[in-house]
């Protein structure tokens, strides 16, 4: 990478950015581009729709803006763009503070972050343009100095929508700068930044014994009082609180209802009004997204006070769970592991997905339904269909499930669990068990779990180490299984000439004694067997294998032994109990021949080469799995 010519590159768009004029000009590019003058709430909405949205094959909205950083939680996400897009159109709604409640470590500051970064970039955006009056401590929108008697009539000629009125600053800036000669005020484009305290802000609660209210809506500017006079002069008041700052983009309250009454209160003016009241002066309009987040526990304690009704009034709930897909808490601590520096420690296959189980099983609620274990609930959740219930059964199960996802193991303790097995010494692979046990072993430092659950969770270790067992002996039947292929193609046209007899009630022929025979029942099923096909669906199985050899024919597509999954699987468990006892010999035996050394080299390879794994961690498992069939 050349530096030097990457620094310069940077300059020039910082230099697009710094746009300077007069609001005569200003007006000249709104009329073209009427988006620059969009309120707070139209310009999030935008930003997040306008990188891009995909619809899901169970018909969820999948928004590009949060895919590369939350996972598992598209409910709460489509509820939050919903509120947005309300008002975009700016219902009511907009007069609402928004509000995330949620367990610890499921993702809400991460959403809120996500919005107040995306605004700083989408700012700095061709498209996401927006522009201030030059000086303006509340980078306040430009067209704010057209007077009310005229705004009706440039609504109706450019389809330009002015809200609000100009700051005191701003006032008296117009009137004894420039002596109501609007046209003439200076204009600049802006691009929002935290860093600057521009259009982005954070108000943290503290001691409310020291907290000012001048944190959030500024104060009287000790400096200059002297010279102006008065406390009414704008010149003596600091227009700097979060509040102020925050104007025409986004203002986070971590943790608002923590915080004192006092600072409530002025969030009731401004989410009903939409106005701030400072010192001695009147109302300031502000246009801002209020955006807070909070636990369960809190905002229980916050809805029974009477006293917070008013408040209770003006706030969009939106509930922020754990998320509840194995798939997706898998991408999470893929997320976590690679913002690491860690590089020389290699990761099993298997072990984040079997870490996430784990916890997504201390998650789910119990389900009322007859046969529906929580294993079996978590693998519908995640897209997979069990013997007796479908993915038709999850939205039921969903509904039946009251507080599912609000309680339970966080990603954040998993991923220090992990941690911890990462960085021990001598350490250059980590397996699932290895990350089962240091989960198990961490529950006796976790701080907020009981007895009951602390032995529940160990319940639950057990349960996704079973989970493990079952996924090892697949993973080592698959290499197996490849080893023999020869062997696995055989089985395959021996049964798919059976299957063709049998549908078509024509007889076989020996390819030995020349005699004719009946297909052979025996063989077949003692293959659908294997995937749990039974005798009343023997035969739909079967004209399915069929129809689809005769579809990949008429495309002059041959079938072969990928071109159906469940017959593959089908095919890989015959042959894998065919050799059980090959495979028993070969991975437990302390000296092996010269011939199980070959074996045991081929499948090692074969992990190694196509199931991402790493010598150790292939030996690793292939002694398991021996472990397991040797029980």
């Amino acid at each position: 990478m050349d530096l030097v010519k990457r620094l310069e590159e940077y300059r020039d768009r910082e230099r697009e950015l710094m746009w300077e004029g007069t609001f005569a000009q200003y007006f000249e590019i709104a009329t073209k581009k009427p988006e620059v003058a969009r309120l707070s709430h139209e310009r999030v909405y935008h930003m997040i729709m306008d990188a891009g949205v995909e619809t899901t094959r169970n018909n969820e909205q999948h928004y590009n803006f949060f895919s590369q950083e939350i996972f598992g939680i598209e409910k709460p996400l489509q509820q939050i763009v919903d509120y947005f897009h309300s008002a975009a159109q700016r219902l009511e709604v907009r007069k609402r503070i928004l509000l995330l409640m949620g367990p610890v470590g499921g993702g809400k500051s991460t959403i809120v972050t996500l919005l107040k970064r995306g605004l700083e970039e989408y700012s700095k955006s061709t498209v996401g343009a927006l522009y201030e009056i030059k000086g303006c401590p509340m980078h306040e929108e430009p067209l704010h100095l057209i007077p009310h008697e005229l705004r009706s009539d440039v609504e109706r000629e450019f389809g330009i929508y002015i809200e609000g009125d100009l700051c005191p600053h701003c006032r008296y800036m117009v009137d004894t700068q420039f002596k109501g000669r609007i046209e003439e005020v200076p204009v600049k484009r802006v691009a929002f930044s935290e860093k600057y305290r521009m259009g982005v802000g954070t108000f943290t609660p503290s001691d409310p014994k020291s907290q000012d209210i001048s944190e959030l809506v500024g104060g009287i500017d000790l400096s200059t009082i002297g010279e102006v006079g008065v406390e009414s002069d704008p010149r003596a008041y600091r227009f700097d609180g979060e509040l102020n700052i925050s104007n025409r983009g986004i203002m986070e309250f971590v943790e608002m209802l923590k915080t004192d009454e006092k600072f409530l209160y002025v969030l009731l003016t401004l989410s009903q009004e939409q106005n701030i009241k400072t010192g001695r002066f009147s109302m300031i309009y502000a246009d801002e997204v209020v955006i807070s987040h909070t636990n369960e526990h809190e905002y229980q304690s916050f809805v029974g006070n009477k006293k917070s009704e008013a408040l209770q009034d003006r706030i969009i709930l939106v509930k922020v769970p754990y998320n509840l897909r194995v798939s997706d808490e898998v991408k999470i601590y893929e997320k976590l592991l690679k913002q690491s520096a860690l590089k020389d420690v290699h990761i099993a296959p298997y072990t984040l997905r079997i870490a996430s189980v784990f916890a997504l099983l201390t998650r789910l609620e119990p389900s009322k339904k007859a046969g529906m274990s929580l294993m079996k609930k978590l693998k519908l959740y995640d897209g997979e269909d069990m013997e007796d219930f479908k993915q038709k059964d999850v939205r039921e199960l969903q509904e039946e499930a009251v507080r599912e996802g609000m309680d339970g193991i966080s990603p954040r303790y998993v991923i220090n669990r992990l941690s911890n097995a990462l960085v021990k010494h001598n350490v250059t692979c980590i397996n699932p068990i290895d990350a089962l046990r240091a989960l198990r072993d961490g529950l006796d430092q976790h701080t907020s779990i009981t007895r009951e659950e602390r032995e529940r969770y160990l319940n639950f270790v057990s349960e996704a180490r079973k989970e493990y067992d079952e996924l090892a002996k697949k993973e080592v039947q698959r290499a197996f299984v490849y080893s023999y292929e020869e062997s696995a193609r055989t089985l395959l046209n021996n049964y798919l000439d059976n299957v063709e007899a049998y549908c078509n009630k024509t007889r076989l022929r020996d390819p030995i004694t020349d005699e004719e025979m009946e297909p052979d029942e025996h063989l077949m099923r003692s293959i659908e067997e294997q995937i749990g096909v039974s005798e009343n669906a023997k035969r739909s199985f079967r004209e399915e294998i069929l129809i689809r050899i005769s579809s990949l024919a008429r495309k002059g597509q041959t079938f072969d032994y990928t071109s159906h999954e469940r017959l593959k699987e089908a095919i890989e468990k015959k042959l894998f109990a065919d050799l059980r006892d090959v495979v028993k010999i070969t991975t437990s035996t302390r000296t092996p021949d010269k011939e199980q050394l070959r074996k045991i080299n081929e499948v090692v390879n074969r992990l190694m080469a196509e199931h991402g794994y790493c010598h150790v961690c292939a030996n690793e498992i292939l002694r398991y799995t021996g472990s397991l069939l040797n029980r």
